[in-house]
C-alpha cells in the first residue's frame, strides 16, 4: 500500500527520533567506562534532544522534502540543527550548572549526524536502483552515447534512468581529458570528442545525444562532424527555453537544427523590468498566431499578466496558441483568443475600447518579399492601414505603451514589402508627439524557424535529395532564434520611453550559400550528394540587408544587444498625406511612390 505524503512524513519523524535515541545509547556504550550518567539523565537528554530537532526541523522544513529527491542543501540543514541544538545543551548545562560530560555531547552528536544522514541517503539510493520493470530488461532499448559529462550531461542522464526506458546509455564522451574514466550515475567517460567515431564503433552505439546546453557553434559543428562519421542516429537534450515554456522535458530528445549552428549566447534579461512592465497588466498581441506573435505571448506568460488577448485573422492559428498555452496557464492567467482583421477598423476599436489593454505588440504583417511585390495593394492596406488602425485605436483606448515588430528589410527597400513597413514605423513614431500613448518600433532581420525563413524550405528540398537553390550565392543576411527575438522585443518594450526604433543587434550576418551547406551536413548527407544551385534573384530581393542605413547608425548600446536607431521621425501631418494619397495609385505608381517616400 502506498502511503501518503503526511503518512510519509510522520515516519520520517519517527524514524529520526529513534536514530537519537539510538544515537545518544551507542555514545554510552563507547564511554561507559568513562563517564557518570544517571538513567535519568540518559532518558531525558535524547527526549530535549528530539523536542528541540523537531521544532527547528519544522521551521526549516526538512521534513517536507521529497526524501528521493533529498539534496545537499537538506542534508546540511539538518547537520546544522544538530550541531546548534548540542550547542545549546552544553552551553546550557553550564549556565545551569548540570554536569555533563563534553565527551559524550560530541559523540552522541556525530552519531546523530550520521545516523539520520545515512537513514536520508539510504531511503534516496533504494529508489534510484528500484527500476521500474520496463528498464529491467533493455534488450530492444537503444545503445546510446553521451556527449558532455558536464551539468546538462547530469541532467539528462539522471531523468532519462528513471524516465527513458528506450535509451540505454553505455557511455560518455568529454573534451575535458581530466574527466577521462570518471563516472557519472555509474556510467563511464570513454573518451573525447574527437575519439567518437572509434566509441560508437567498440560499444555498437546507435544513439549519440549531445547534452551541453552553452556549447558554441563552432564547437557544435566539430562535434556534429565527428559524429556524421558513424552510423549512429545524433539528437540533443532540449533547449532552455523548451523545457521552461513546457515544449519538452528535459529527457525528450530534439533534432539537432541550423539554430545550434547559428546560436549566439544567450541574452540575460532584466527580470524585474520586465515583470514590472508585465505583471498583473492586459497585454494584446496582434499576428499572434504567427511565428514571432506566438512565441512572444509564450514568453509574455512567464511574467504573469493579469490578461492575454491573442489577436489573429487566422482561426487555426489562433486555435493553436490559445490551446497550447491555456493548457499550462488556465487557472493563473486569463487567456482570450480573439479573430479580427486589422484592416477592420471599426472592429479593432471595438476591441481596442472593449479590453482596455494596458500593453499592445503588434506582429500582424504581410512579410513576404516576392509576393508582395506582385500584390503591392494588399501589402499597403496591411502593413499601413492596419498598423495604422492599431495604432490610432490603442491611442484612443488609452494604452499606455505599443511595440511595432518591423524589419530590416525597412531600411533603404527598394521592394513594396520593405517600403510598408518602414511607413509603418512611421505611423507609430508619428503618433508618439502627443497623447499618453508611448509608440516604438523593433527592427531585427530573418528569424530561423518563422514561416517566411529560407530553412524551411532548404529541409524540404535535402528531403527530396535537392537540389537546394539558392538566389544568389554573394546573399547575405542576418539571422536570430524566435525565442532570442521575442524576448529582445519584451525588453525593449520595458526600456521605451517613446518614439524609439529599436535595433536588435544581429551579430554577423550570415552567406546563404553557407547556410545551404550547413543544413546539408545536419542532414547527414553530402554536397555531392545534395546539389546546391544558383536560381536568380527574385523581384524585390536585396543581396544585402542592413538593420540601420548609414544616416541612422549609433554606436551607443541601452542594453544587451539592442540599439535605439538615430532613425529621421516624420510629423503626424506628413505621414498622413501620404497615406492618404496611396488611395489613388496602383501598379508600378503605388510601388514607386512607396519606395522614393521610405528612402527619404
Amino acid at each position: 500500500m502506498e502511503l501518503t505524503r503526511g503518512q510519509k512524513r510522520i515516519v520520517l519523524i519517527l524514524i529520526d527520533s529513534l536514530l537519537i535515541y539510538l544515537s545518544a545509547l551507542v555514545a554510552y556504550f563507547f564511554l561507559i567506562n568513562y563517564i557518570n550518567l544517571s538513567d535519568e539523565l540518559l532518558l531525558l537528554l535524547p527526549t530535549l534532544i528530539i523536542v528541540c530537532y523537531l521544532s527547528l526541523g519544522l521551521c526549516a522544513r526538512i521534513f517536507s522534502t521529497i526524501n528521493r529527491y533529498t539534496d545537499y542543501r537538506t542534508l546540511g540543514k539538518i547537520g546544522l540543527i544538530f550541531i546548534l541544538i548540542y550547542n545549546l545543551i552544553y552551553l546550557g548545562s553550564l549556565a545551569l550548572s548540570v554536569t555533563l560530560s563534553f565527551r559524550f555531547l560530541l559523540l552522541s552528536c556525530l552519531f546523530s549526524v550520521l545516523f539520520t544522514l545515512s537513514a536520508r541517503l539510504t531511503w534516496r539510493t533504494m529508489h534510484e536502483i528500484k527500476q521500474p520493470e520496463s528498464i529491467i530488461n533493455q534488450d530492444q532499448a537503444r545503445r546510446t552515447l553521451v556527449v558532455g559529462a558536464g551539468d546538462g550531461g547530469n541532467l539528462f542522464i539522471k531523468t532519462a534512468l528513471k524516465n527513458s526506458p528506450d535509451l540505454k546509455i553505455v557511455a560518455i564522451a568529454d573534451s575535458d581529458k581530466s574527466k577521462q574514466g570518471m563516472f557519472l550515475h555509474g556510467i563511464k567517460v570513454v573518451g573525447t570528442d574527437e575519439q567518437i567515431p572509434e566509441i560508437v564503433t567498440n560499444y555498437e552505439i546507435e544513439q549519440i545525444v549531445i547534452t551541453i546546453p552553452s556549447l558554441a557553434p563552432e564547437d557544435y559543428e566539430k562535434i556534429i562532424g565527428y559524429c556524421q562519421n558513424t552510423e549512429a542516429k545524433v539528437s540533443a537534450m532540449p533547449k532552455y527555453e523548451e523545457v521552461i515554456t513546457g515544449k519538452l522535458t528535459v529527457n525528450k530528445l530534439r533534432e539537432i537544427d541550423i539554430a545550434d549552428l547559428l546560436g549566439r549566447k544567450e541574452v540575460k534579461l532584466d527580470q524585474s523590468s520586465l515583470k514590472s512592465n508585465i505583471k498583473g497588466k492586459t497585454i494584446l498581441v496582434t499576428g499572434a498566431g504567427g511565428s514571432i506573435g506566438s512565441e512572444l505571448s509564450r514568453q509574455i506568460v512567464q511574467f504573469s499578466p493579469a490578461r492575454l488577448l491573442l489577436l489573429g485573422h487566422g482561426e487555426n492559428s489562433i486555435y493553436s496558441i490559445h490551446k497550447e498555452l491555456l493548457c499550462r496557464y488556465r487557472d493563473k492567467i486569463e487567456i482570450i483568443p480573439i479573430i479580427a482583421d486589422i484592416q477592420d477598423r471599426e472592429r479593432i476599436f471595438q476591441i481596442m475600447e472593449h479590453y482596455r489593454p494596458d500593453r499592445v505588440y503588434h506582429a500582424a504583417a504581410h512579410k513576404h518579399v516576392p509576393l508582395m511585390e506582385y500584390n503591392p495593394t494588399e501589402a499597403v492596406k496591411n502593413n499601413i492601414y492596419g498598423t495604422q488602425n492599431v495604432a490610432e485605436a490603442a491611442k484612443a483606448a488609452g494604452v499606455a505603451k505599443f511595440v511595432m515588430i518591423s524589419t530590416d528589410k525597412a531600411v533603404n527597400p527598394p521592394n513594396v514589402m520593405g517600403a510598408t513597413k518602414r511607413v509603418a514605423e512611421m505611423v507609430v513614431t508619428s503618433l508618439n508627439e502627443e497623447g499618453k500613448t508611448l509608440f516604438a518600433a523593433v527592427r531585427f532581420g530573418n528569424v530561423l524557424g518563422s514561416r517566411g525563413s529560407v530553412v524551411p524550405l532548404f529541409k524540404e528540398q535535402i528531403s527530396k535529395g535537392g537540389p537546394i537553390t539558392v538566389t544568389d550565392f554573394r546573399m547575405t543576411r542576418y539571422f536570430m532564434t524566435i525565442p532570442e527575438a521575442s524576448r529582445l522585443v519584451i525588453q525593449a518594450g520595458a526600456l521605451m520611453r517613446g518614439g524609439e526604433v529599436f535595433v536588435l543587434d544581429m551579430g554577423e550576418p550570415v552567406k546563404i550559400l553557407d547556410l545551404a551547406k550547413k543544413m546539408i551536413t545536419l542532414s547527414g548527407r553530402t554536397e555531392e550528394e545534395v546539389k546546391i544551385v544558383e536560381s536568380g534573384i527574385r523581384p524585390g530581393e536585396k543581396l544585402y540587408e542592413e538593420l540601420l542605413s548609414a544616416e541612422e547608425k549609433v554606436d551607443e548600446q541601452i542594453y544587451d544587444k539592442i540599439f535605439v536607431g538615430n532613425v529621421q521621425l516624420l510629423s503626424k501631418t506628413a505621414v498622413d498625406d501620404f497615406i492618404a494619397s496611396l488611395s489613388n495609385l496602383k501598379g508600378a505608381d503605388l510601388k514607386d511612390s512607396l519606395v522614393a517616400f521610405a528612402q527619404q
